[in-house]
């Protein structure tokens, strides 16, 4: 069974989000990188990029398919775990400890579409 966090919010494209102030530090799930395999790449957006809920913002590539990462809160991107860039697996090794963004809000009211972690286990099976 995939690892779940309670305290965090998730969407249910499978992306999580830890709440730090008015910034949003998102990552991928477990069940979302248990689900891809190896992860061999990691696209994230630019410092400084506004990203909007619901869109793309980049995306993952495993060894059997790749995945889109969707924003579950707009803003804008103030830092991006570089380290991935090198190491994607580092994903794979702690979905949790290996942050792909964080993001100045602009909306903090889109945390209330987001599921804690005993909806998200529902879906997370």
């Amino acid at each position: 069974m995939s690892k779940i966090i309670e305290g965090l919010l998730y969407s249910e494209s499978h992306e999580w989000v830890k709440v730090d102030g008015n910034v949003a530090i998102i990552g991928v799930s477990d069940f979302a990188q248990s689900e891809m395999g190896d992860i061999t790449y990691v696209e994230m957006p630019d410092v400084d990029d506004e990203i909007v809920a619901g869109d793309d913002c980049g995306a993952l590539e495993s060894v059997k398919t790749s995945s889109e990462l969707v924003a579950p809160v707009s803003g804008k991107v103030v830092a991006r775990n570089d380290a991935l860039e090198d190491q994607p697996e580092l994903i794979n090794e702690d979905a949790y400890e290996a942050w792909i963004i964080k993001v100045e809000m602009s909306d903090k009211g889109e945390l209330d579409a987001l599921l804690n972690a005993a909806a998200y286990a529902e879906i997370a099976k």
